[in-house]
């Protein structure tokens, strides 16, 4: 079992604090950069515990964890204030990956089950605090909960009645411990002040549990830099393009350094031919490129990057630093198809490799009707949505119908090609 570094967040009167009901700040007090740093030093995930109390400053809450989200490379979840399942809906349309369901709160019985079958059981843990609270719950969590919180370490005795994934937050801050833990069964990652520290270096971490044996979740080249083939000053291109709009941002070039370094740290490093050094893009600017996937051409001598650029890629300011137009025939080259093809095609591998816990797999387990059902549900969804001044939820709701609309689209073999084509004759 993979363990996943999982920093965490207290988050109190919109600051990240310490700890629980405590004032003092934490990282500067300011959890959406806080969460850029932890992605940015190898964490894997970032769970965010909402101190918060009153509705109004959930709603805060929410909002920033909304920030958190779009400033984090990798995925959030939220522990806190999730006591039905209108919370879990909002946090997930903020963005979070998962959501916990803690089962010191009343109703968590019925709460559980209803939003694993909503959402799916892969995007819900149960927050657990001790062994006996796990044993009383242990049929229902293992039904409807894809991973546990223990916010203690009795992870053994989880596992000793359970084969659940385990995610240990702790107070334990030796290193000597922390490693230990990792190494038991059942361990899904770990969170709490150890792997939260400030400085923390979580991927020169992660790189000595995996000389330990314990498995980690490092990027890995497929093709060794020695097969690939360079130019004359030993160095290879490499095109730099926009992972969500396929927009080419950049050309630079890597020598053997800045490849390693780059796979390594997920962060985007070149070789600068005119300082004769190597910079990691970003590194001034804070415009970094965070890496989504690396490919190599057919004849190995040049690199296409897929990567999450942070603000500009150009120096002059501009996000591509091609803008200057040579020829332009006029015709609109974006693609929105793109985006909905990808959800499509997801929708299909689900259908055809089903997945335990996919809510997906859930609808296609249903049929035809329950399909129909949630698609006039999320019909009626965007009506009231649009009756409501804030854009936000009417974003989301429309997002949510689409989504059930292509597995409907799915269930009865309609194809994006098929839409597009009646569109355009009308």
């Amino acid at each position: 079992m993979t363990s996943f570094m999982t920093p965490c967040i207290y988050l109190q009167s919109e600051k990240a604090v310490t700890g629980f009901g405590q004032r003092n700040l934490f990282g500067g007090g300011n959890p959406v950069l806080l969460a850029g740093k932890y992605s940015g030093s190898g964490a894997d995930r970032i769970l965010v515990f909402d101190f918060s109390r009153g509705d109004k400053a959930h709603e805060k809450a929410i909002s920033i964890i909304r920030e958190i989200c779009a400033a984090s490379e990798v995925p959030v979840l939220v522990s806190g204030n999730i006591r039905r399942l209108e919370d879990v809906k909002k946090l997930l349309y903020a963005g979070c990956q998962g959501c916990v369901v803690s089962l010191s709160q009343k109703g968590w019985e019925t709460l559980l089950p209803e939003v694993s079958r909503r959402f799916g059981k892969d995007r819900i843990l149960a927050g657990v605090s001790d062994y006996e609270e796990f044993l009383a719950g242990k049929d229902i969590i293992e039904e409807f909960a894809s991973e546990v919180l223990a916010l203690d370490t009795f992870q053994e005795q989880i596992a000793e009645i359970s084969g659940i994934p385990v995610l240990v937050h702790t107070d334990i801050h030796s290193r000597e411990e922390i490693l230990h833990l990792l190494q038991g069964k059942n361990v899904s990652g770990v969170s709490g002040e150890f792997i939260s520290a400030e400085g923390r270096d979580i991927r020169a971490f992660k790189d000595e549990c995996s000389k330990l044996g314990i498995q980690v979740s490092l990027l890995q080249s497929r093709i060794g830099f020695e097969e690939f083939k360079l130019n004359k000053d030993g160095l290879i291109p490499v095109v730099v393009q926009d992972y969500k709009n396929d927009q080419v941002l950049m050309v630079a070039y890597m020598n053997q350094e800045a490849y390693e370094q780059t796979v390594r740290t997920g962060k985007m490093t070149y070789y600068s031919r005119s300082r004769q050094k190597l910079w990691i893009k970003g590194e001034t600017s804070g415009h970094y490129q965070y890496v989504k996937a690396l490919f190599l051409d057919c004849d190995n001598d040049t690199i296409l990057a897929k990567v999450d650029q942070i603000g500009a890629a150009c120096h002059t300011g501009s996000r591509s630093c091609f803008f200057q137009t040579l020829l332009d025939k006029g015709e609109d080259t974006q693609n929105p198809l793109h985006v909905f093809q990808d959800v499509y095609d997801v929708i299909l591998d689900r259908k055809k490799n089903p997945r335990e816990g996919s809510y997906t797999n859930y609808l296609f387990d249903k049929g035809i009707d329950k399909i129909l059902k949630k698609v006039g549900e999320e019909a009626t969804e965007i009506v009231i949505a649009a009756k409501n001044p804030d854009k936000e939820e009417i974003k989301y709701e429309i997002s949510d119908f689409l989504y059930h609309m292509m597995v409907l689209m799915a269930e009865k073999g309609v194809t994006w090609d098929e839409i597009t084509t009646e569109l355009a004759q009308r």
